[in-house]
């Protein structure tokens, strides 16, 4: 019986994760969203959009709690996401969150040159961001893209 038990239980899970399509993208939103706390995208478009339109002096009180708040929220949601993945509904949980992190509107990410997406460095024409490791590293040598 135990045996039987644990094969069923197996098969359940097998079943309710081959083929699903909206279970891989609840998943890959929830590991997005999880990793906010250390992209910091939503605490970066916090504070620079409470500048621009509440004024600079509100920008680091109030931004700086707004931002903190979404960007905890954010986090709290991923987590939930990637428990909750083989279960439906595979919807955002909530509305006032997009999807796919922001980005502050100073900054729009590119991609990588690297061998994956830069076919031309097999020519020795190969750039990439001086240092990737630090956030909001904008500076790139050879960007094409």
């Amino acid at each position: 019986m135990r045996k039987t038990l644990s094969l069923l239980t197996l098969a359940i899970l097998a079943f309710s994760l081959v083929g699903c399509a909206n279970a891989q993208k609840k998943l890959g939103r929830g590991l997005n969203n999880t990793v906010e706390i250390v992209r910091m995208g939503e605490f970066r478009r916090s504070m620079e959009q409470t500048a621009l339109f509440d004024g600079p002096e509100k920008g680091y009180s109030g931004g700086l709690v707004t931002g903190l708040t979404r960007t905890f929220s954010r986090t709290g949601i991923g987590i939930f996401e990637v428990l909750t993945f083989p279960i439906p509904p595979y919807d955002p949980v909530t509305d006032h969150y997009a999807g796919s992190p922001p980005y502050p509107d100073n900054y729009t990410p590119g991609l990588v040159s690297d061998a994956m997406f830069a076919t031309d460095t097999n020519l020795g024409f190969s750039g990439g961001d001086v240092l990737p490791v630090v956030p909001g590293s904008r500076f790139r040598i050879f960007d094409t893209h």
